[in-house]
């Protein structure tokens, strides 16, 4: 597995960031997050990214690319693309 992470943008409220997180727990990926109300230039980061939204949770990779509010599905299908994806024992 490769050391990079992916960065998680989210907010304690966010329940697609809790699904997003399951995702990305169950199949052992590291991640660093963010929490947008700790920090301010994460929100500006995310409204920037985002056309002015402040949506939740965008997920950037280790190439630079991003999903925001992906499906278990969409996410999944990405993390494939850097990770082989194995369910933790």
């Amino acid at each position: 597995m490769r050391e990079t992470k992916l960065q998680v943008f989210s907010t304690r409220w966010c329940g697609d960031c809790r699904r997003a997180k399951l995702v990305l727990d169950a199949h052992n990926i590291p991640y660093e997050e963010t929490l947008l109300e700790e920090h301010p230039e994460a929100t500006e980061f995310v409204m920037r990214i985002n056309r002015g939204m402040r949506s939740v949770p965008t997920i950037v990779f280790p190439d630079g690319s991003t999903l925001v509010e992906p499906s278990n599905v969409q996410l999944t299908k990405k993390l494939a693309d850097f990770w082989p994806l194995k369910p933790k024992p």
